[in-house]
């Protein structure tokens, strides 16, 4: 890992996130003696990128590799020691080049929200992992960061605060502005093309524990927020979209750090819609519109039309405008068995998830190369909460414009 030629390796660079990622990396921050190229299947593209981020990008190298060609892709790969992967959807296009990192050794990260492909690359690559020293991170945007760090940050805070964790913690989104790319609508879309008829896959689906491994013990039922009212907050609260792969990460850090939460922890998520009956009205709103997306998208002709007349093309995302107008607001709560309580948020500015994402990646991708040594964490598949520490959450607060505080009453 010390000869490689590259510190990190952006591939999918000429994707929307992957733009911004390398955008970032040029004009907002620099780390320090950090050698990086830039990497997708298409030559042009990647030197019309370079020309339109301008001169500082002239002296980034490019190298062209295609999902669906390993050689490409395992000669990409020996020549970093981190991957970060911007394509997908990672079920059709991450196989190949997450396989290629575990064969290599290379340090892989991603932002990946489908738990049915990180469940299937786990079960096919985990011990290769593990033997070749290739640590993988997925999660590593809006999907999961700040809410497995989140928790993380405030487990720290209690245990300092009370000298325990807390066995019960929810995450309530008070804001959320932003926009959403073609390439996030198509990773949703192809999660519902593969449960079709895949009565195995839709029971893995419904299963909060589905990344915590088969001997998990599952007796414990995790709540999934619908219409309530949260006296935590004096609001209600309808479902988060997101929820379904955050809690699964957070979830799963807990697992394999072997339960510094509790054996019987929970954790749940849901949006703060407001209080009295417009509160009301308008978690009930989200609550049918999330259950209306969920059957209709199962049928392949309501998906085909959204795709076609509806949605966001890949390579399409949020203006710059909406980009730098958006941010988001995430509250945590969290209870020790004895009931102490303790409250703490999470904050960033741009859109959560392509201005912020974009950050996060290229942030985490840097800590793996440079925070991270092989004798603190070894090879296998990791959740940001367990494969990083608090430099993680400094080098976010420092440069990608995210805050993790505690509040209080």
């Amino acid at each position: 890992m010390t000869n490689r030629e590259f510190d990190l390796v952006i591939f999918g660079a000429t994707s929307f996130v992957g733009k911004l990622a390398c955008a970032y990396l040029l004009k907002e921050y620099t780390e320090p003696n950090l050698s990086w190229a830039m990497a997708a299947r298409s030559e042009p593209k990647l030197l019309e990128l370079k020309q339109a981020l301008g001169e500082a990008a002239s002296p980034i190298p490019v190298i062209v590799a295609d999902s669906m060609d390993e050689n490409s892709l395992l000669a990409m790969c020996g020549r970093t020691a981190v991957l970060i992967s911007t394509v997908g959807p990672y079920a059709l296009y991450g196989d190949l080049l997450l396989k290629a990192c575990v064969s290599c050794g290379t340090d892989y990260c991603d932002l990946t929200g489908e738990p049915q492909w990180i469940r299937r690359m786990m079960d096919l690559h985990e011990a290769a992992a593990q033997a070749s020293g290739a640590r993988i991170v997925n999660c590593c945007g809006f999907d999961s960061i700040p809410s497995d760090l989140g928790v993380k940050f405030l487990q720290e805070q209690a245990q300092q605060q009370f000298g325990r964790y807390c066995d019960r913690v929810k995450m309530r989104v008070l804001v959320m502005k932003g926009g959403a790319s073609g390439g996030t609508m198509a990773s949703g879309m192809n999660i519902y093309k593969e449960a079709a008829g895949n009565r195995a896959l839709q029971a893995e689906l419904k299963d909060p524990y589905s990344l915590c491994g088969e001997n998990y013990d599952r007796r414990l039922s995790q709540h999934d927020v619908s219409v309530e009212y949260d006296e935590d907050f004096n609001a209600w609260t309808g479902p988060f979209v997101m929820a379904a792969i955050n809690t699964r990460v957070v979830l799963r850090s807990n697992a394999i750090a072997v339960h510094p939460y509790g054996g019987d922890f929970y954790y749940d998520e849901g949006m703060l819609t407001g209080a009295g009956s417009k509160g009301k009205k308008r978690a009930r709103r989200l609550s049918f519109a999330t259950r209306v997306m969920a059957v209709a998208l199962k049928l392949s002709l309501i998906r085909w039309f959204a795709a076609r007349f509806l949605l966001p093309k890949p390579g399409e995302g949020p203006s710059p405008q909406q980009q730098e107008n958006g941010h988001y607001d995430l509250r945590f709560v969290g209870r020790t068995v004895r009931g102490e309580v303790i409250r703490t948020r999470v904050t960033g500015d741009k859109d959560p998830g392509y201005g912020s994402t974009a950050k996060m990646l290229a942030q985490a991708g840097i800590s793996l190369r440079r925070d991270v040594d092989k004798d603190a964490l070894a090879g296998g598949f990791w959740t940001p909460a367990t494969a990083f520490d608090d430099r993680l959450i400094q080098r976010l607060q420092s440069h990608a414009g995210m805050k993790f505080e505690i509040l209080v009453d």
